[in-house]
């Protein structure tokens, strides 16, 4: 799902602000009906209320400038800049989550950095404008991500993502308003746009939004943002076939590519390792 939103701010034919307003709106009413109709509505409380609403204002800003680097450049640029989100979330655990600090970890986000590096060194003019609003949004991603990891642990799924999905929208709203643009040309766009924007908004951000902070649950903020860098590779093949991007793309591409993929799947396994030693810690702990 997440390999479509790229693609997806290309090929919709509205600016970043209106892309992202849209999709808000779409998402939480999706995810209100789903609740309802599962008799899931419960909203978190208190001061995970309050957290809830920030991290809802940096998924707003992280999918605007997403959004804008993309405008700016390629979908390729914009997707691949996502991939440094884990070098931040190395540093961003241990201060959300209380995690101790692991040098593998960070050796692993910076071999993806140099997978990137590969991938966009030949990068130029005003795509270094759109590389620096790339970073940017991947910043927010690692802030949304660990943070995520940590409300998800104090509030239902469902519930904690209405309130961050609700809460980007009424900012942006209030945007709109302050900058007198809140009119019906708001919603003036062609039929494929107002489609790609339902498939964006129901089956690339609700559903993702609900299965991405259930695994997180299970496997920590870095292991699954670490196995979304598969997604630059997934979003500039699809890039390849419906936007003919391929022109932008050399060997050093391929090179970049496999070293991600080299460090996701190195990641798996050891993950999975550390975890059967640590069962087997408990059980021997137990006798």
């Amino acid at each position: 799902m997440w390999g479509f939103t790229g693609i997806l701010g290309k090929l919709i034919e509205l600016d970043a602000l209106l892309i992202v307003w849209h999709r808000l709106w779409i998402a939480a009413l999706a995810l209100a009906v789903y609740m309802f109709l599962s008799k899931k509505m419960v909203l978190p409380k208190g001061k995970t209320l309050v957290y809830s609403i920030l991290v809802g204002l940096v998924v707003a800003l992280h999918w605007i400038t997403f959004y804008s680097s993309i405008q700016l450049s390629t979908a390729s640029l914009g997707i691949l800049c996502l991939s440094t989100t884990t070098l931040h979330v190395t540093w961003l655990e241990p201060l959300i989550m209380g995690k101790k600090f692991s040098w593998i970890e960070f050796g692993m986000g910076l071999l993806v950095i140099c997978g990137i590096y590969f991938v966009a060194h030949d990068f130029k003019g005003e795509e270094l404008k759109a590389l620096g609003i790339g970073l940017l949004s991947a910043l927010c991603a690692g802030i949304f991500s660990v943070s995520n990891g940590k409300l998800a642990q104090q509030t239902e799924t469902p519930g904690l993502s209405l309130t961050e999905l609700s809460t980007g929208f009424i900012a942006l709203s209030f945007f709109f308003v302050s900058q007198g643009k809140w009119n019906l040309q708001l919603f003036e766009m062609t039929s494929s746009d107002f489609y790609w924007l339902l498939f964006l908004g129901i089956l690339c951000t609700s559903f993702a939004f609900l299965a991405t902070i259930d695994i997180v649950k299970r496997l920590g903020a870095f292991s699954v943002s670490l196995s979304i860098n598969l997604e630059p590779i997934y979003t500039i093949l699809l890039a390849i076939v419906l936007l003919k991007e391929h022109k932008l793309l050399q060997t050093s591409f391929y090179w970049g590519a496999a070293m991600i993929l080299t460090v996701v799947l190195a990641n798996g396994i050891w993950k999975h390792k550390q975890r059967k030693i640590a069962i087997t810690n408990d059980g021997n702990a137990i006798q």
